[in-house]
């Protein structure tokens, strides 16, 4: 602190011992379980780092006290618009929460710790969101999460414009016609297969037909008792189809 620092120092504890015991109402401090204490002794910090948690001294005029939160800080990053690496642009918007753990770094490196991190988590966001596809933040959510908790940051919601969500309805409507169209298809195959080798069963015997007209008739009738219904062979039509005029 050089001769001047020296002799203000000695003159504060002089003033202090004159004053006592008020002056022990400026210069004890208390900080909590969870804080820290960075003190400024004409303008250095002062050897042994941060004080706390409890009671501790300081000098009145010749030191400034900055406290330090070590509690996990939450909050959440406005939606930002986000321009996706297939050209889309989304709203997305997070969760942050992080935790000081070296006070004194905390309060001579950075300006504003609190707000140093807000503007870095809405510039990580953009930056991560920026290299995936919109389906790779849609399905991969909890993947993109993990990449970016080394920046103490999760995903919270993504909000699509309301032209591009109705194009993806339909664009996921017409996936489900195909597919729905395509499945329709592969049962009416194995349909006709499973029709064609009953047919096949049915022809080895002559009385496999009779017996399946039997039990045609008994099921009809369990449900519809007036109706009856008569196998007319295809043999008997022919004939009068193939007639000459």
């Amino acid at each position: 602190m050089g001769f001047c620092g020296g002799v203000l120092i000695i003159l504060s504890y002089a003033l202090i011992v004159v004053t006592l015991p008020l002056s022990l109402c400026l210069c004890i401090k208390v900080v909590a379980e969870y804080e820290r204490a960075v003190i400024f002794r004409l303008g250095r910090i002062l050897e042994g780092g941060a004080k706390g948690p409890g009671l501790f001294f300081i000098v009145p005029c010749m030191d400034i006290i900055r406290k330090v939160d070590l509690r996990t800080v939450t909050f959440d990053v406005p939606p930002q618009e986000v321009l996706t690496k297939d050209s889309v642009t989304v709203a997305v918007d997070a969760v942050v929460y992080y935790r000081i753990y070296n006070p004194v770094i905390a309060v001579t490196n950075v300006e504003d710790a609190d707000r140093s991190t807000r503007l870095l988590a809405a510039t990580t966001l953009r930056n991560v969101l920026g290299t995936k596809n919109l389906s790779e933040i849609l399905s991969e959510r909890e993947s993109i999460s993990n990449m970016m908790q080394a920046s103490a940051q999760e995903f919270k919601d993504v909000r699509l414009p309301v032209q591009l969500q109705r194009a993806m309805a339909a664009e996921a409507e017409a996936a489900r016609e195909a597919r729905a169209k395509v499945i329709a298809a592969e049962g009416e195959q194995k349909a006709s297969r499973a029709l064609k080798e009953a047919a096949d069963v049915i022809n080895e015997s002559p009385f496999a037909l009779q017996l399946r007209y039997l039990q045609t008739l008994n099921t009809i009738s369990a449900e519809k008792n007036s109706t009856i219904i008569f196998p007319l062979p295809l043999e008997i039509l022919s004939n009068f189809m193939h007639r000459p005029p």
